[in-house]
């Protein structure tokens, strides 16, 4: 700071070096009226200062005419300094450097004066001068000052899009990912008296469909009742309790919905979306060898990260008997995490034949094959969405399925064969296009309708 109250830059040699410029003007009555002269009197019979009024003569009196020598009327005093408006001499530099206090209506009135005349005479500061004072008019829009509502959207993309997440969700917990989100967007939207809108949960036993009815809220307690296998897999809390708890998905489900003293609430979801999170959280953090761990589902097991796909699965599946039942509306994931679930179906269901070739329900095995070599395969093609081709070994769930085995084709939407394999259609309407050998065929569509469950 320097001394006459200015802040100094570094390298403006030039500005520290100019001339102070002078302070506002001060009051008249601050003035020190005692300092100035007054015009001395005239002596008596000397003629009268100009502006005064002379005095009259009777005629009773007469005054004899006398020389009177002249006297010199003193001029004014000058005004102070203090009085006079004066234009300060700046150079180039200072008046470019007080622009913009110019702009902001911040200068001293010699200040301005200064910048103003200057600018009358300096084209790049004149347009320096307009570029600033528009500058000053958007700082008092009048525009609306609410956020465009994309805005987060695109600012999250865009952070999303440029650095990755440091502990990023494993590629194979990814649809389970999407698909919880999805739903409890959907949970976020409804109202309370939703929750209880009737539900009715379908699928295939054998060679019959089923159903059970429940309602909103009973299908979240129903998705977090089996979703606490994961997390016993994973160390975590079991909603359940743990200890005695079932395995199997459909008395988990029983048992949670008679656990309950009255029908469950919106205040299931909490629990629900809080565990759904815990999954991923946990699996993020578990690195690679997690994903072979073994989820016990009773009858059978899957390793976690299939276990996750088929739980990604059912939460697509049961938040779309959700959206019927609210009347709004859902789509099915993304080709990538559809592909997945339908390749998950695909190599489940060579033991899906073979248990219900022992229980009678297929017809038996045609080839004897050993354990790795082809054997007899059904072409199973799905078309549009997360399609693609699969060959589903017939004559041993050890058997790998091959085209040159193949002894049938099958065609069918993507999200038309996830519907079988959920139980939400008959294997008898499912199939699109049929040809070559149909006992493999009726036994492959039935066999996907049995992986269903509730």
């Amino acid at each position: 700071m320097s001394g006459d109250g200015r802040e100094s830059e570094g390298g403006e040699e030039e500005v520290r070096g100019a001339r102070r410029i002078p302070g506002p003007r001060g009051a008249a009555d601050d003035l020190d009226l005692e300092s100035v002269p007054l015009p001395p009197l005239p002596p008596p019979g000397s003629a009268a200062p100009a502006g005064s009024v002379p005095e009259q003569s009777t005629p009773e009196q007469s005054v004899p005419e006398q020389s009177v020598p002249e006297q010199s009327v003193p001029e004014p005093p000058e005004a102070p300094e203090a009085l006079m408006t004066s234009v300060p001499d700046l150079p180039h530099r200072v008046l470019k450097a007080l622009l913009g206090a110019w702009a902001l209506s911040a200068c001293s009135a010699e200040e301005t004066a200064a910048v103003e005349e200057h600018l009358t005479a300096c084209a790049p500061c004149a347009d320096e001068a307009l570029r600033l004072r528009d500058a000053v008019g958007l700082l008092h829009t009048d525009g609306s000052l609410d956020l465009d509502p994309t805005l987060r959207s695109r600012v999250i993309d865009g952070c999303l899009g440029r650095r990755p997440a440091r502990i990023p969700v494993p590629e194979w917990a990814a649809p389970y990912d999407a698909e919880t989100a999805r739903l409890d967007a959907l949970l976020r939207d409804i109202g309370d008296s939703e929750w209880h809108a009737p539900v009715r949960l379908r699928w295939f036993e054998e060679e019959r469909e089923v159903s059970r009815r429940t309602t909103v809220a009973g299908v979240i307690g129903h998705l977090t009742a089996v979703d606490g296998l994961l997390s016993a897999a994973l160390g975590l809390d079991d909603p359940l309790g743990g200890g005695d708890a079932p395995l199997d998905p459909t008395e988990r489900t029983e048992r949670y919905w008679s656990s309950k003293r009255r029908p469950p609430t919106r205040a299931v979801r909490e629990p629900w979306r809080a565990q759904s999170h815990e999954l991923i959280r946990t699996a993020s953090f578990a690195g690679r060898n997690v994903a072979e761990a073994s989820v016990s589902y009773g009858a059978f097991a899957l390793p976690l990260q299939d276990a996750l796909l088929d739980r990604a699965f059912e939460c697509w599946v049961h938040g779309g008997d959700i959206a019927d039942a609210v009347d709004y509306p859902y789509e099915a994931p993304s080709a990538a995490h559809l592909h997945r679930m339908i390749d998950l179906a695909a190599r489940l269901l060579p033991a899906a034949l073979a248990g219900r070739r022992r229980s009678g329900l297929a017809g038996p095995a045609k080839d004897l094959v050993t354990a790795g070599a082809p054997g007899r395969s059904v072409h199973l093609e799905i078309e549009g969405h997360g399609g693609g081709d699969w060959y589903i070994a017939l004559d041993s769930p050890a058997a790998v399925g091959s085209p040159e085995r193949a002894v049938a084709q099958v065609a069918l939407d993507g999200v038309e064969f996830c519907r079988l394999a959920a139980g939400h259609i008959s294997p008898v309407e499912a199939a699109a296009g049929q040809e070559g050998d149909r006992e493999a065929i009726r036994d492959v569509l039935f066999a996907t309708a049995s992986l269903s469950r509730l």
